[in-house]
């Protein structure tokens, strides 16, 4: 889903997403300056590019490149987990001494092409036909990768509840044991004692 949000010129935001392995993500952006004479983001920000870093769940640079304005970007994930997806404009200045705000507007689509365009260079209706179809393969292998991915993280947070379970009670046989232990010396000790005190 498509979101904004404010950064400073030299400041770099990050979000995370959680994708499936060999899935396509693809991200659109457009960045939108802060007048001070308008008092209001302008439409666009020129002569400012922005730094693009994908960085893999095992913290491995996917991908890092310097773009316009507004751009599309795109990758393919080699391993499930989350990836981190930064953005940060190229500008020179430093909010202290000028920099102002600017306002990023954000959509990241994972598994899918941006339907829109590839509709809109279609010729003629059997493109346009061909063009949804193949959106439609494309949705139908990534709700497959997903529904794969989160039958791998259930059964991964399974075992480890089974695990956490048999832990939990052994702990419980060897508190049990413990106290009983501890009840039997103490029956000894007084029994010794009442002996030794010739009370019984």
């Amino acid at each position: 889903p498509a979101l904004y949000f404010h950064s400073g010129e030299r400041e770099e935001k990050c979000i995370i997403e959680d994708v499936p392995s060999d899935t396509l993500v693809i991200g659109r952006y457009l960045v939108q300056q802060w007048d001070i004479r308008e008092q209001n983001f302008l439409e666009s920000a020129p002569g400012l590019g922005m730094f693009v870093t994908v960085t893999t769940p095992s913290a491995e640079v996917l991908l890092r490149k310097l773009y316009g304005p507004q751009a599309t970007f795109s990758f393919t994930s080699y391993i499930s987990g989350e990836h981190v997806i930064c953005l940060q404009s190229n500008s020179t200045r430093l909010v202290a001494f000028g920099g102002s705000k600017l306002r990023i507007h954000l959509d990241i689509r994972v598994g899918e092409h941006f339907l829109d365009e590839a509709v809109a260079q279609a010729k003629d209706k059997v493109n346009e036909v061909n063009f949804r179809l193949g959106h439609l393969i494309e949705q139908i292998h990534h709700i497959s990768k997903e529904q794969n991915y989160e039958r791998e993280r259930e059964e991964s947070f399974r075992k480890t509840s089974e695990q956490t379970n048999s832990n939990i009670l052994w702990w419980a046989i060897v508190q049990t044991l413990i106290l009983i232990s501890i009840g039997l010396w103490q029956i000894k000790s007084l029994k010794d004692f009442f002996i030794a005190k010739k009370l019984v």
